[in-house]
């Protein structure tokens, strides 16, 4: 029993010390509830983010695409991005800034970009809706490539429903039809509609 505990005791520190705990996100988000079990697609993904506060941001997973982003923002809104900050624009995990300010944002150090702190896409009203001129120079990007885009939304439960619809506006405005909502997904409430056609087995749209 001795010998045990001491081998118990042994690998408990040893799990302690080689854990890592996951890092806060920089972009903090309260999805809201559903009941649909539909995974979203884990490649070729635009990630648009809408925090409480309105804050819009972007992110894309395809370092190629990226590039080829920044070469549209340079030509259509005279981003002034150089080689070194289409670099930097490329390693970037997610853009959070108006485009006038982009060559700043890339100097943040990654340490140091978290959304609160941040000013967002601007996404205010229909005459301050930066995000169409985004969504467009990243339908081109992904056209010019021959790449497949998989355009998602997670918007935090707390959002007013006005930064929805100026997202939405840009989606449209870029001829998106066609996207996915991250959610946290719930048990099917009993009693409901849908909770008696789940029991009988048949098939629930998504």
């Amino acid at each position: 029993m001795t010998a045990m505990c001491d081998v118990a005791f042994l690998l408990l520190s040893f799990f302690i010390l080689t854990t890592k705990f996951k890092p806060a996100e920089a972009i903090s988000v309260t999805t809201p509830n559903s009941v649909s079990s539909k995974v979203a697609p884990e490649k070729d993904v635009t990630l648009v983010t809408i925090t409480k506060d309105g804050k819009v941001f972007i992110s894309l997973d395809n370092e190629s695409v990226k590039e080829e982003l920044a070469n549209q923002l340079n030509a259509s809104k005279g981003a002034g991005l150089s080689p070194a900050d289409i670099k930097a624009f490329r390693k970037a995990s997610f853009y959070g800034s108006p485009v006038s300010q982009l060559k700043s944002f890339l100097a943040i150090p990654s340490d140091q970009l978290k959304g609160d702190a941040l000013p967002g896409i601007p996404a205010r009203d229909t005459t301050n809706n930066e995000v169409i001129d985004w969504m467009r120079s990243i339908v081109t990007a992904h056209a010019n490539l021959n790449e497949k885009m998989n355009l998602i939304v997670k918007g935090d439960n707390l959002a007013k429903y006005p930064q929805f619809k100026n997202v939405i506006t840009a989606f449209k405005k870029a001829d998106q039809f066609k996207f996915q909502m991250i959610t946290n997904p719930e048990g099917i409430p009993s009693g409901t509609d849908l909770w008696r056609k789940f029991m009988k087995g048949e098939k629930i749209e998504q």
